[in-house]
């Protein structure tokens, strides 16, 4: 069953780089008592995810936060040290969360995967951004196959 507006978030794990090293941030600390743009893209350091998608949050970050965003987090479905590298590379600092679904288990918990072998990348996530407020989600925006139009941080700006 896929996400709808109005459903509770599914329980998990992400992982995220520490000053200590890898950890890991359970969706309980990410979500309660937080309003949260949860943003996913199929890969770091893919074209539309790295040149326009994350970029995107990065610059209406501000406008986010003047909405009562607690937190912008992006994730995919890569390992802790890509997702670090890829947020460095990015130059998110403290604006986007860096979250890494390593083996798909919150995107298949959302009913979101994407089978991505055709393009030898395997089980990813699809692209899609939800609200979530409190741990429920408010606002649920997946993309149509090759589409980058509803959940791009100009329309989630315009449906808070």
């Amino acid at each position: 069953m896929t996400i709808a507006t109005g459903d509770k978030m599914p329980s998990g794990t992400f992982g995220i780089m520490t000053e200590a090293g890898p950890g890991a941030i359970s969706t309980d600390k990410l979500f309660s008592g937080k309003k949260v743009v949860l943003v996913s893209v199929p890969g770091a350091f893919t074209p539309t995810c790295s040149m326009n998608h994350l970029p995107g949050y990065v610059d209406h970050a501000d406008a986010l936060r003047d909405k009562n965003v607690d937190t912008i987090a992006c994730m995919a479905v890569n390992d802790v040290f890509v997702m670090d590298a890829w947020g460095k590379d990015r130059g998110v600092g403290d604006d986007v969360m860096m979250l890494a679904d390593g083996n798909g288990e919150y995107a298949a918990a959302l009913g979101l995967e994407l089978d991505a072998s055709g393009f030898g990348m395997g089980t990813r996530g699809q692209r899609f951004v939800i609200v979530v407020d409190n741990g429920v989600a408010t606002h649920v925006a997946i993309e149509a196959p090759g589409k980058f139009e509803v959940s791009k941080a100009e329309a989630v700006l315009a449906a808070l």
